[in-house]
């Protein structure tokens, strides 16, 4: 097997978790497993969560005595290990480079393969999704989750579609939304990006995944415990922004934006550095896929767990 790619930020990582010996450590994001290997190096031990049951041939070779792969979401961690009982949470979201290099899985416009999208091995696919939503469903899932301005434009070409014939693979599918946005063939940003994104959130169901992880976190990590994730867009980025500037209290009171910090709440998170850290020219040169990423990171205070206090 050739040697895994290194994620995104690794360096960023490990210097805000500080892992070590003696430390148990959530990599809630496997993939191809970067980071377990990074964090093992340290001497600490690792429990990785993938609901991809692929993954599992990456973990091999890797001790058994202070690793553990577990097929399940991220935002289980808490009921797999228990309340208080982990000292740091890693979390690398999005597709990962193997997913998205893989035809069959269906996540990529560049790529003709089966119009899957999946990141676990159960639910409706991207196909069932497109040939069975109203175009006000597809167009919402294309603006809220793609953030693609002409989202109505693309549902309407595709219920049009479908009518004649359903869609089963990527490329007809990316082929459909390039056209009812004009074909701008050479663009910088192919046409479907927007789409595809929108699409593949909407099937693994990423943001609400997130928010019930980062709660998740709050649970499981010990006083001490430091949470760090990586985000590769601005809807991922905006929840976790959101969940450690409340948790932290630094929400302003009276913003009209946020609700004030709920009243006797003591703050659940220190923030390990304010505002989030990016990839240097280096990293963004060697791979492109970083240049959106973000790292924020906090440490978990002995505050109560939010809505658990007396």
């Amino acid at each position: 097997m050739s040697a895994p790619h290194v994620p995104v930020l690794m360096a960023e990582v490990l210097d805000a978790l500080q892992p070590g010996p003696g430390q148990t450590i959530v990599d809630g994001t496997f993939g191809a497993g970067g980071y377990s290997r990074a964090i093992l190096a340290t001497g600490a031990s690792v429990v990785a969560f993938d609901r991809d049951p692929t993954a599992a041939r990456f973990a091999e070779g890797l001790p058994a005595e202070t690793f553990k792969l577990i097929e399940a979401r991220f935002s289980q961690m808490d009921e797999a290990l228990g309340q208080a009982s982990i000292d740091g949470v890693a979390l690398d979201l999005g597709v990962s480079s193997m997913q998205l290099d893989e035809a069959d899985r269906g996540f990529s416009f560049m790529r003709d393969g089966p119009l899957d999208m999946r990141m676990g091995a159960d639910g409706p696919t991207a196909a069932d999704i497109v040939n069975s939503e109203t175009a006000e469903a597809l167009a919402r899932i294309f603006y809220v989750y793609g953030e693609e301005r002409q989202s109505r434009r693309v549902a309407g070409a595709i219920v049009r579609r479908r009518a004649e014939q359903p869609f089963t693979r990527t490329l007809d599918l990316a082929d459909v939304m390039e056209r009812a946005l004009g074909g701008r063939r050479g663009a910088k940003v192919h046409p479907a990006t927007r789409s595809f994104q929108g699409l593949r959130i909407a099937v693994n169901e990423e943001l609400s995944e997130l928010e019930e992880g980062l709660a998740a976190a709050e649970r499981g990590l010990k006083v001490g415990g430091r949470l760090c994730v990586v985000t590769f867009h601005s809807l991922e980025d905006r929840i976790v922004k959101s969940f450690l500037t409340l948790r932290s209290g630094r929400t302003p009171a009276g913003s009209r934006h946020a609700p004030p910090t709920e009243a006797g709440a003591e703050p659940s998170f220190e923030l390990l550095f304010n505002g989030a850290r990016a990839p240097g020219e280096d990293e963004t040169q060697a791979n492109p896929r970083s240049r959106s990423a973000k790292l924020r990171a906090a440490v978990r205070t002995a505050a109560p767990v939010w809505g658990e206090a007396e």
